[in-house]
């Protein structure tokens, strides 16, 4: 398996080959969220080579993937700064 970056899927970010499964997608899983590497493969069927592969990739490339992490953050706060919807939802 390789992790490849194209621009028309995933807007370029990089990810697992024939797949729209993001690098940053496997590591959130499992360093954010602390899933294990098993646990994964499980949840998005994948192999367990596949996300050792990404996660391999996350820790050669870890000033890309903060840039992406950031990018994302920043992304998140626009839409949160445009939204009309409250804060919390009353039960």
């Amino acid at each position: 398996m390789t992790i490849v970056k194209t621009e028309d899927t995933l807007g370029g970010k990089p990810r697992l080959e024939g797949r729209r499964i993001s690098v940053l997608q496997i590591a959130e899983m499992v360093i954010d969220a602390g899933r294990s590497p098993e646990r994964v493969t499980d949840e998005l069927e994948i192999g367990l080579d596949e996300v050792h592969e990404a996660l391999a990739y996350y820790y050669r490339n870890i000033d890309e993937m903060n840039e992406l992490r950031e990018r994302k953050r920043e992304l998140r706060e626009r839409i949160k700064e445009n939204s009309n919807a409250p804060e919390k939802a009353d039960r």
